[in-house]
């Protein structure tokens, strides 16, 4: 379960920004009328989604990256040498190309809060740190500045092998999972299972995994989404492809074949005829299947995923039927970036604390999720605003919009869902098909 994600001075992102999902303590009518899009956790509420809105070049696909690019280095960084450099860019400009970049992620995992984090560069960690919360009490299990290291006694065996063992372009954290340690290693799997970054390529291998535990409730799902195809087989193909052999001088290419899936589909006026999912189907057909795996697999596992441009070449209604089923299971969670602000709408708003074209660009038809408006300043810096569902004159300590001059904390606002009527009876029906 996630709590927090911050991010600085990661890409056209100059100063902190907070995406956080914990939900406010406010008793409203309204924020009871939306208690289907929060979940509880150690008495505490907790948003199961977060959208992020605005235009083209506004800086949303950035936050993903950032993100994407910080478990990357989780991932790898055990394996790296000292004539790494990292693969991602600073904000360019004001000097902050000479200034640390940080990421910070506050999670759940096994029912144990945790906080992790790390400072860098683009060729050395500066920083890294690990807690949990006992009893909701900050508690530190690693500390690093530079090269020196602080251990909580017993947290993790034998730690100073493993600091010994890593270099100013590892992380502590990927380190210990590669030699081992129990902790690490739960950490790491966290990371690689359960926060999900983008959808799985449908000629990947594990789209195979996803479609055998899935198929059923797949093709349920394309019925209530109204497409008339009424089977998906999936089928191994081996196709002909290019090797480099880098062994020898000089390096030599070979052709081998290689196996491949591939997935073809069955339509309701002549289901005899297969259709290639890759060539043959629309773009948006081919998105739907992909993103309903994800979905499925992250609902039933109760996983958290992140998104950027989840709904693109999706219907609205499409769209905001995926939604529902975040909204309508028990603990997953989504993190996604549109341009479709119809998935939002701000009711009750306080026209005096935006712009003109701030209002025009808010309106929308149904009430959706909190999520943060993405803009552009004139030095290049991407400026993150706030948005809230609760008028101030009621919770004045509840901003309907706050610009924050360059960072902005999602913190203390409930988010919301458009009741959606028959959402939980669909969900039920996926779920029979699911388990069955």
């Amino acid at each position: 379960m996630l709590l927090k994600i911050e991010l600085e001075n990661f890409y056209s992102i100059k100063e902190k920004i907070s995406i956080d999902f914990r939900a406010g303590n406010i008793n409203t009518q309204q924020a009871h009328a939306l208690e289907h899009n929060v979940m509880e956790w150690n008495g505490q509420k907790v948003l199961k989604s977060v959208g992020l809105f605005g235009p083209n070049a506004s800086g949303k696909s950035n936050i993903v990256k950032a993100i994407g690019f910080c478990c990357s280095m989780i991932f790898q960084s055990h394996q790296f040498n000292e004539n790494t450099v990292f693969l991602f860019q600073p904000f360019k400009f004001d000097g902050w190309d000479k200034k640390p970049s940080r990421f910070l992620i506050d999670f759940v995992c096994d029912q144990v809060e945790y906080e992790y984090s790390f400072a860098l560069n683009r060729t050395e960690i500066l920083e890294e740190s690990l807690y949990y919360y006992p009893k909701k009490r900050r508690a530190k299990i690693f500390c690093r500045r530079g090269k020196e290291f602080s251990f909580a006694e017993g947290a993790i065996p034998r730690a100073n092998d493993v600091a010994f063992n890593t270099g100013r372009k590892n992380l502590f954290l990927s380190r210990a999972s590669s030699m081992n340690r129990e902790l690490a290693q739960k950490l790491f799997r966290y990371f690689s299972e359960t926060f999900l970054l983008g959808l799985v390529p449908l000629k990947d291998k594990e789209i195979e995994e996803l479609f055998v535990k899935y198929k059923k409730v797949v093709l349920e799902a394309l019925n209530v989404c109204d497409s008339d195809i009424t089977n998906i087989e999936l089928r191994k193909e081996k196709v002909p492809q290019f090797s480099l052999s880098i062994g020898v001088n000089p390096p030599t290419t070979q052709l081998q074949e290689v196996e491949i899936v591939k997935f073809f589909t069955c339509h309701k006026y002549s289901p005899q005829i297969l259709f290639d999912m890759a060539s043959e189907e629309s773009n948006g057909t081919q998105k739907l299947f992909g993103v309903l795996l994800r979905l499925l697999d992250v609902v039933k596992n109760k996983k958290a995923l992140m998104l950027d441009e989840f709904d693109i070449y999706l219907h609205t209604l499409l769209a905001d039927f995926l939604l529902d089923l975040i909204h309508a299971s028990s603990h997953s969670q989504l993190m996604f970036t549109s341009h479709n602000t119809n998935l939002i709408e701000i009711f009750l708003f306080c026209a005096e604390f935006c712009s003109k074209n701030d209002r025009s660009v808010l309106k929308s038809e149904y009430v959706r999720i909190v999520g943060q408006r993405v803009r552009n300043d004139f030095r290049g810096q991407r400026k993150f605003y706030g948005v809230a569902v609760f008028p101030l004159a009621r919770d004045k300590d509840i901003p309907v919009l706050f610009p924050t001059a360059g960072n902005c904390v999602i913190s203390g606002t409930i988010g919301c869902a458009r009741t959606r009527t028959g959402i939980g009876d669909t969900f039920e029906r996926l779920t029979v098909h699911r388990d069955g």
